[in-house]
């Protein structure tokens, strides 16, 4: 969904020509989440949990289609109890709005392997073996 004027153009709902971002996808509701591009041309991804809208900012040079926590660049935090979650345009306002507002992040400590991940890996290094 491409946002750039005030109204729908076909299926595209278009917004605000100024900001340059897009949004790829989005879902309404209590559950709200989607993802799309910054004017800048990094990745971002927002979801909803309980009355908090979060906005994550990925790096610009990303090597995967999904990225990872140490991914995050920039996060913005902000209430949805004054937006109406069902309405698109709505969810894609407060969207909108938050780019600008996100703060960078400390880089990511890459996370400790995980028991079961240890396993499987050992498991697997055992099957290749044979």
């Amino acid at each position: 969904m491409e946002v750039k004027s005030g109204s729908y153009q076909g299926d595209l709902l278009v917004a605000d020509h100024t900001s340059g971002f897009t949004v790829e996808d989005v879902t309404v509701g209590r559950y709200a989440h989607g993802f799309g591009m910054t004017g800048d041309g990094r990745s971002f991804a927002f979801r909803t949990h309980r009355a908090t809208l979060r906005l994550e900012i990925y790096r610009a040079d990303l090597a995967t289609a999904v990225p990872a926590p140490e991914d995050v660049d920039a996060v913005a935090l902000a209430p949805v109890t004054d937006i109406d979650l069902d309405d698109e345009r709505s969810v894609v306002a407060l969207v909108r709005d938050l780019i600008p507002q996100a703060t960078p992040v400390a880089a990511a400590v890459a996370h400790e392997a995980t028991t079961v991940r240890a396993l499987l890996g050992r498991l697997g290094a055992v099957l290749e073996g044979l």
